[in-house]
């Protein structure tokens, strides 16, 4: 008996397909962002940092600029972080990025999250674990989104202003590398 293989080829795509998204799922949640806090530490969206005592300067162009607290420890969520960055946009404090590593962090990073802003709203047959996974809580100034690489160990955390954060897309260039 000869099968066709031209029948054979969509099907076995179509199943490899399926099993590749099914194995790289990405975790996504979003929930309300409850204790809405217009900033992060004590710093209000919008505030020039190039004023600040405390922040340094790192990295800076035209528009954005990047700094680091020069006396502040790298900590958040009562656990070490790989870093903290400020950065503005147009001298206007628009986010916080937050880069840390490890499993055992990131489970304290995500109770502190759920804790202080919202408990995420886990569906029934949603993958809890995954390659990726990604969390985000949306208030009325401020958006957190939360990125958890598995295979890597690596956690990124971004407090955004949701008025002045979609000014950075206005700032990257086609050519942009």
């Amino acid at each position: 008996m000869m099968i066709h293989t031209t029948y054979l080829a969509p099907r076995t795509w179509v199943w490899a397909v399926m099993l590749v998204v099914t194995i790289g799922l990405d975790s996504a949640w979003s929930v309300p962002l409850t204790n809405d806090q217009n900033g992060f530490r004590e710093i209000t969206w919008g505030s020039p940092l190039s004023s600040r005592q405390d922040l340094e300067a790192i990295r800076s162009g035209p528009h954005i600029v990047e700094y680091f607290a020069k006396n502040e420890p790298l900590s958040f969520a009562d656990t070490e972080m790989t870093s903290i960055l400020y950065l503005s946009v147009d001298d206007q404090f628009a986010r916080v990025t937050i880069r840390y590593q490890g499993d055992q962090v990131h489970k304290q990073v995500l109770t502190f999250l759920e804790t202080r802003f919202g408990r995420l709203e886990r569906v029934p047959g949603q993958m809890a674990r995954g390659l990726a996974q990604q969390y985000t809580w949306r208030g009325v100034n401020t958006e957190i989104n939360l990125t958890y690489q598995a295979g890597t160990e690596r956690g990124y955390i971004f407090f955004d202003s949701r008025t002045l954060a979609p000014r950075f897309n206005d700032y990257i260039t086609d050519s942009a590398e």
